[in-house]
């Protein structure tokens, strides 16, 4: 069966998260200790006990996100013998996700890919001063209507889609009244619901321009691998290969819209017909079954999961 494993973004982070992989499994015990040592940060603590806001900031969900999924990864492959090169066909992950895709893809080293999160966190959070930014969610709108909502909103100031998550969920981003503006915009362009996101940066719009800047410098500095497996970008929908591409893919992110819709949508056309996601929650998942309900999608970040998981390698 083609696979293609699945990273989750921002959002997917809960106090507690990745606590029972460490009292199940070494190889994942070792990944918490390794990125502690990288960031020389108890980060592991926080996110097996919180506090919840602190979790939450930008700069500590990212590389503890990545730190879960790359918890499985290297429990499967200690524990099953999974080689992604082999069992793989695809990897692609939704914006912070795609640095734990390279990572897993063997592009960084887990210490490289979680001081760069810890980096893309503060900067993206640095770049506009709280309150300034918002982010929406237009459901029930596609693509270009969002857009379209988003135009109109701007009026001077900045409204992008930022997220085309799957058929009718986009979320818009930038100036916080702008994106307010787009929420009620939406509304009569016909839209189910929009709604302001709990979000504390405008995330994958032009207001993250410092941000992008930020990254360029950080990304040329880390020692780079060719992947393993082709890796999805997002601001493509497209694998990317060849080490420069990726180092320019991953800046473009940080203020380019996370086309997670049409990447599914090409890994269909490639047929996969097998989407895991690796790592806290089942987001990716969820849409992945509303983008392409012919492929079978499913989350692994429990020690029952992983099990279970195990015994289909």
């Amino acid at each position: 069966m083609t696979r293609a494993f699945l990273f989750p973004g921002q959002g997917s982070q809960a106090v507690g998260m990745g606590r029972e992989l460490a009292a199940a499994f070494a190889p994942a015990r070792r990944v918490f200790e390794e990125v502690d040592e990288a960031l020389k940060q108890n980060l592991s603590r926080l996110m097996f006990e919180g506090p919840e806001a602190e979790l939450t900031l930008t700069e500590n969900a990212q590389p503890a996100l990545m730190a879960v999924s790359l918890a499985v990864v290297r429990t499967l492959e200690h524990e099953g013998g999974l080689d992604l090169a082999r069992q793989a066909a695809f990897v692609a992950g939704h914006s912070l996700g795609e640095y734990s895709a390279l990572a897993a893809a063997g592009t960084f080293a887990l210490a490289d890919a979680a001081r760069l999160l810890k980096t893309r966190g503060r900067a993206m959070q640095d770049a506009v001063p709280v309150g300034v930014g918002a982010m929406a969610a237009l459901l029930g709108l596609d693509l270009a209507a969002a857009r379209a909502a988003a135009a109109e909103a701007a009026q001077g100031e900045v409204c992008d889609a930022a997220n085309d998550n799957a058929p009718g969920q986009v979320v818009v981003s930038g100036h916080k009244t702008a994106v307010e503006r787009a929420v009620a915009i939406a509304k009569t362009k016909g839209a189910k619901r929009a709604l302001l996101l709990p979000v504390s940066a405008p995330f994958h719009c032009s207001l993250m321009a410092p941000a992008a800047e930020v990254m360029v410098k950080a990304l040329a500095e880390v020692r780079m691998h060719a992947p393993a497996v082709p890796v999805v970008a997002n601001v493509t929908a497209r694998p990317a290969s060849e080490i420069g591409e990726i180092r320019l893919r991953l800046a473009e992110q940080v203020t380019g819209m996370v086309r997670w819709r049409e990447s599914v949508e090409f890994l269909r056309e490639q047929g996969v017909a097998q989407a895991v996601e690796l790592g806290a929650g089942k987001v990716l998942a969820g849409l992945c079954k509303r983008i392409a309900p012919e492929i079978s999608a499913s989350g692994v970040g429990a020690p029952a999961e992983v099990e279970a998981f195990l015994r289909t390698l």
